[in-house]
């Protein structure tokens, strides 16, 4: 058996392996290039153990290990610079300090996704980000019609508001502006309206994803973001450390009988964070128990921190959904508070 303790550059990994029957190691330097990597791996006797670092640019090597059939384990960053307290570092120390680990069954290994889930992950970014464009370009004509007197709210969106703003008389230089952002939001708009096609296609064909759905407030973006983003939810041993994973807990400083508590920690998923945030919006005005306690914590604690307060109650909703393969309505008969 060999075990590989790789660190993962873009361009370049430099490997630390251990040969379990003869105690050998080797230290080695791969390029991104010209088939190299899958040389290499594929040229390996079986079982082979890989461990590496999570990174961004990791995608297309797992891709290429499960294609081989090469078993690995991606470990937690901070974690694994725990582990290495000497200020020294380069690729050779941390390629053999991600070995060691492994060697020590000390690896702190974290729950990756599926290929599957992984696709749908980069779809779900994939429309975020034409949504955020289209938003700059809808605030953009928005200050242009204020800026003219012309207030329409949402109406502006529609084609009567629409042919107004086309029509206003403006200057030369804000006209070629004006019908410029125009194009481009109609643009923006024809894509994220095919996305969300996709999104659709992709949230009915999955049970879990219909499921939350028919919780008020969640529609098809909030509930398949919520399954591929959370993954297995048998993970998570209670709303406490799902609430900590997508990042919705206080930040704390604290020491001896002193505590201190700051804003949200904001480590973990950003989207999860902002659709469960407008879905809960959407929420508090469906759901009669939801609403009391939106409305409470709006009396106790302000505006942002009752927001948030109902945005984690109704995530951690949707993870009990998922995690017992329920809809809403079961739901809510498994507790009399909770009624449709």
């Amino acid at each position: 058996m060999k075990i590989i303790g790789c660190d993962l550059h873009a361009a370049q990994q430099t490997i630390a392996m251990l040969d379990r029957e003869t105690g050998e190691i080797v230290e080695k330097t791969l390029r991104h290039q010209a088939g190299a990597v899958r040389e290499f791996y594929a040229g390996l006797p079986a079982p082979v153990v890989v461990g590496l670092e999570a990174t961004g640019s990791m995608g297309w090597f797992l891709q290429l290990l499960d294609e081989l059939g090469v078993t690995y384990r991606v470990g937690h960053p901070a974690t694994i610079r725990k582990a290495e307290p000497r200020k020294q570092k380069h690729d050779r120390r941390d390629a053999a300090l991600l070995l060691q680990l492994l060697a020590d069954n000390r690896f702190p290994a974290i729950w990756i996704p599926s290929t599957e889930l992984r696709d749908l992950r980069a779809l779900l970014l994939h429309r975020h980000q034409w949504v955020r464009l289209r938003t700059r370009v809808q605030n953009a004509l928005h200050a242009i019609a204020l800026g003219y007197g012309v207030q329409r709210g949402h109406a502006l969106w529609k084609r009567d508001g629409q042919t107004m703003l086309a029509s206003l008389p403006l200057p030369p230089h804000a006209s070629h502006r004006r019908d410029e952002l125009q194009a481009l939001y109609q643009h923006l708009d024809e894509q994220v309206g095919g996305l969300d096609d996709r999104v659709k296609h992709a949230a009915a064909q999955r049970p879990r994803a219909t499921d939350l759905m028919t919780h008020p407030g969640v529609g098809h973006v909030t509930a398949l973001a919520t399954e591929v983003f959370l993954g297995d939810p048998s993970r998570f041993s209670d709303g406490k450390t799902l609430a900590s994973y997508v990042g919705m807990i206080p930040s704390e400083y604290s020491s001896g009988n002193r505590q201190r508590l700051g804003g949200l920690s904001k480590q973990g998923n950003p989207l999860l964070r902002f659709l469960w945030g407008e879905a809960a919006m959407h929420a508090v005005r469906r759901d009669p128990e939801l609403r009391r306690f939106y409305q409470r914590k709006l009396h106790q604690k302000g505006l942002g921190k009752a927001r948030m307060a109902a945005a984690r109650k109704l995530g951690i909703r949707l993870w009990i959904m998922l995690r017992d393969q329920i809809d809403y309505l079961e739901f809510c008969r498994r507790s009399p508070r909770r009624q449709p």
